[in-house]
């Protein structure tokens, strides 16, 4: 029954790359339960929560990412090798420097942002709204959290001079 009045084949690759998200997120959340785990030193007390916090977050997208899918009317993968095998984001060591773990996350992001525009664009391409509306939100949520370990890997303020051009 196609109760979303969608074209099923043009939904097949928006599934391909949600599932493709979906391993993402799966090894990004063990990854960051790694850091919050393992994070030690000066930075401890502020990473350890921040930690946290983010892997509580991507636990929720895992299974809003898993339950779209189902939606949609196909099956989302659900086991740790297919997850290994078709992401681009790898494991991790546990015994990282605080910069590094956050220099690791940061990639991380891009690595999700770029799998989240690629599956918007196949979702544009099968008219699917509720996907392209659920990973806009996602966008925007991982972009500021991108923002915010930017900003605490810096090691200094530099001020930028704006200059307006008057006619």
């Amino acid at each position: 029954m196609n109760y979303l009045n969608m074209n099923e084949k043009k939904l097949t690759p928006v599934v391909v790359e949600l599932n493709t998200l979906l391993a993402e997120y799966n090894v990004y959340y063990q990854k960051l339960r790694n850091f919050h785990w393992n994070i030690q030193g000066k930075a401890f007390f502020d990473l350890h929560n921040q930690f946290e916090e983010m892997y509580s977050d991507a636990r929720l997208k895992i299974d809003e990412i898993a339950e779209r899918i189902l939606t949609l009317n196909f099956r989302p993968l659900s086991r740790m090798k297919e997850y290994l095998d078709i992401s681009k984001i790898e494991e991790s060591p546990n015994a990282l420097s605080d910069n590094e773990m956050v220099s690791m996350i940061l990639n991380d992001h891009r690595m999700l942002l770029k799998q989240m525009k690629i599956v918007i664009n196949h979702a544009s391409n099968a008219e699917d709204e509720g996907t392209i509306d659920l990973l806009g939100a996602y966008i925007r949520e991982l972009e500021k959290a991108s923002w915010m370990l930017s900003a605490w890997m810096k090691k200094e303020y530099k001020e930028v001079e704006i200059r307006v051009l008057q006619n």
